[in-house]
């Protein structure tokens, strides 16, 4: 996926708790925040959960322990007519509706939604008949790589490529709410580039919003990052999502900092242009000296300004005779 400017994805995910209403406001916040898209899941929870999964550390840790994985994860589930709604309003208010579907028939919806570009989570990077019939859409794709090893990697981009998928973007991803940053690995995302020639972008699950203005900085073309409204609110991953605020500080700090990234090419600013002269010094008499002398260590010193003979020929000046009077600090004329 190549953008002019770095994609930011606002993962609401299933942070909406089930509420198409809090769904909206989030699409809202997002908007005001700035970012290009926002992105939910799309899953029919039987489908998608069999009844004997157990719940993460984390999902333990930030939901009712006493539902199973198949009982938390219905309560977080929307309608396909809901998103229809969703992606309709993302329509009104002029920010990309995408959602990640984790089952065949949500992969199906979503092309009817004329949905563009699908992201495949981290956990399906495996899941043979899925990366099949996404690629097969032949839209654009975005694949997280958490928990992922680069043979499982290529084996994936291998199954996409071959069956229809052209545009890929990986994304460097850890999988853990929230991500330790000594496990970050953000090194990885350039291994990536450079091992498969592709597009990279990074999926952030660290608290705060270092890591993804870090990724940027090393070349991320696509930024992906939880948000929520109330980091308070019950569910497996407000806590490790940002809030209003900080998604609005990480998207102005993004943008600052691929302005800040330029072409590369090492030459003065239009800005430094008129300091040249300030801040740099030229050859000047440190004495008076008269007509006919010669141009010694001793005569001549090196001040500001900048407009006058460059110090780089001090070797060429030395030895020289002066060809008129000069006054102390006077600019040296050969």
């Amino acid at each position: 996926m190549k953008n002019d400017n770095v994609f930011i994805i606002a993962e609401a995910g299933v942070n909406h708790n089930g509420s198409i209403d809090i769904a909206k406001k989030m699409i809202d916040v997002a908007k005001s925040c700035g970012v290009d898209a926002i992105k939910f899941q799309t899953f029919k929870s039987e489908r998608v959960v069999s009844k004997f999964a157990q719940k993460a550390e984390y999902q333990i840790n930030n939901t009712n322990n006493s539902d199973s994985q198949l009982e938390m994860v219905k309560k977080l589930e929307l309608s396909y007519s809901d998103f229809c709604n969703l992606k309709k309003y993302c329509d009104e208010k002029g920010i990309i509706f995408m959602s990640t579907p984790f089952d065949f028939e949500s992969i199906d919806f979503l092309n009817e939604l004329d949905m563009n570009t699908y992201k495949i989570p981290s956990g399906e990077i495996n899941n043979l008949p899925y990366l099949r019939k996404i690629a097969k859409l032949k839209k654009t794709v975005i694949m997280s790589t958490g928990m992922s090893t680069l043979n499982e990697i290529e084996q994936a981009i291998f199954i996409l490529k071959d069956n229809g998928a052209e545009d890929i973007t990986l994304l460097h991803c850890t999988t853990e709410y929230p991500a330790p940053f000594e496990e970050v690995n953000l090194n990885a995302m350039i291994t990536l580039r450079e091992k498969f020639k592709l597009y990279v972008g990074y999926s952030d699950h660290t608290v705060g919003i270092e890591v993804p203005i870090a990724a940027v900085a090393m070349g991320a073309s696509v930024i992906e990052k939880h948000f929520t409204l109330d980091k308070n609110m019950e569910g497996p991953d407000h806590k490790a999502s940002l809030e209003p605020k900080e998604l609005s500080a990480m998207v102005r700090a993004i943008r600052n900092i691929e302005s800040a990234l330029g072409n590369g090419i090492k030459e003065p600013s239009k800005s430094e242009i008129k300091n040249i002269n300030i801040a740099r010094k030229s050859i000047v008499a440190n004495c008076v000296i008269k007509k006919g002398e010669i141009f010694t260590e001793n005569n001549i010193t090196v001040k500001r300004p900048g407009n006058g003979i460059s110090p780089m020929k001090w070797d060429i000046v030395i030895g020289q005779s002066a060809k008129r009077d000069f006054i102390e600090d006077e600019l040296i004329e050969i």
